[in-house]
């Protein structure tokens, strides 16, 4: 199954908002636009659509931004998913009025493929967008003086001292 845009996007606003929930400043369209080189006005639909379905509060004006509604942890992938995805439909089959297909009730495909997507679904009911934003573990040997790197399309992360690393 390949995501939508869409989707893409609106997983990348809120990873973004996870990543800046303890910034004193709210996260705005105009960095994750800048950030990920996607149009402001294409995400600013996508904002209100994640606004709608409960998972972003938006402040207009000076200092405002945006903001998870819940805690990362409870933002479950498959739940995002399934409300951005517009179509499930991997093959025609799937759609019974639109289905044309002659091996349709002869053939394994669609069953097999249902399997798959259900089994791809129930892969993100397990992930959370807490998981997503978490620091990745250090590799073996690395040192815990060692500096760690920027990921693009995240926001720079703070030191205790309040410093950008």
């Amino acid at each position: 199954m390949r995501l939508t845009n869409w989707t893409d996007y609106s997983l990348r606003v809120l990873m973004y908002c996870a990543a800046c929930a303890q910034r004193e400043q709210p996260a705005t369209i105009g960095e994750i636009a800048e950030a990920h080189g996607i149009s402001r006005s294409h995400l600013t639909k996508i904002v209100m659509t994640l606004s709608g379905m409960g998972l972003l509060e938006t402040t207009r004006g000076r200092g405002g931004g945006l903001r998870l509604l819940k805690p990362a942890q409870d933002i479950v992938l498959g739940d995002v998913v399934r409300q951005t995805e517009t179509d499930f439909t991997l093959v025609e089959c799937f759609d019974a009025d639109h289905n044309s297909c002659r091996l349709d009730g002869h053939c394994r495909l669609k069953g097999a493929l249902q399997q798959a997507m259900a089994s791809y679904l129930q892969v993100l009911d397990g992930v959370t967008l807490a998981d997503l934003v978490a620091p990745a573990a250090m590799p073996a040997g690395a040192r815990a003086s060692q500096r760690m790197r920027l990921v693009p399309g995240l926001p720079r992360l703070l030191s205790a001292q309040g410093e950008s690393r």
